[in-house]
């Protein structure tokens, strides 16, 4: 077995520049400005589905078989169940802060939210880093194309079409033309054609949308 997982690093590295910038957006807003909280807390809100629905998928179906398949290694995939439950309780915690300063954008409120995404990404980069160090040449070692690929069908079947296209645009922003192929590649072919025909234009709006969250 010998699975290319580049496209894991990608997905990697929008969640450390998304986790990075809503720490600095929502630090920005200034007190009793509801409208631009509640652009951010929409932002956010796209953030932790993509997230979460990138972990489930690891959880469901990746640690499962790579525990019934490795022997001394078993310790870095149970580290990396431990880390996923570590970044569930900061977004459990994110999901409390949220709703009172988007409803006020009051500055305790604020100060308190922005606290809990620079917790949130401290320990989502010890994950991300260890993963990519450990985890990933074990998946490739041990895991199928067919099961890799299960995965991305995951996130697919997850996720609202039209967030998924704005998900698909995150990770875009950043790559260059072998990367776009890798992850254009990693696709169920169904949402390749969508891409093709509507995800584009998608594109072009998504550009807009990330201009009015990052202001």
């Amino acid at each position: 077995m010998s699975v290319d997982t580049r496209d894991m690093e990608i997905v990697h590295r929008v969640l450390r520049r998304e986790s990075r910038l809503l720490v600095e957006l929502v630090a920005a807003v200034a007190p009793g400005d509801t409208a631009r909280a509640k652009v951010i807390a929409g932002h956010f809100r796209v953030y932790r589905l993509g997230l979460h629905n990138h972990h489930e998928g690891e959880d469901e179906l990746l640690w499962p078989p790579l525990l019934s398949r490795v022997d001394l290694e078993a310790d870095i995939v149970l580290r990396m169940q431990a880390q996923h439950e570590r970044v569930a309780a900061t977004l459990s915690r994110l999901d409390a802060a949220l709703p009172a300063w988007e409803a006020t954008a009051g500055a305790d409120e604020r100060d308190t939210l922005a606290a809990a995404l620079c917790e949130h990404r401290a320990v989502l980069l010890e994950h991300l880093d260890d993963e990519e160090a450990t985890l990933l040449p074990l998946a490739a070692e041990h895991i199928t194309q067919q099961e890799w690929a299960s995965l991305g069908d995951h996130l697919v079947n997850n996720t609202p079409k039209l967030t998924l296209l704005t998900l698909f645009g995150a990770v875009l922003e950043d790559a260059n033309p072998a990367e776009r192929a890798i992850v254009l590649r990693g696709l169920p072919a169904p949402v390749r054609v969508i891409w093709h025909v509507i995800g584009r234009p998608r594109y072009v709006r998504y550009a807009r949308h990330i201009r009015r969250v990052r202001g």
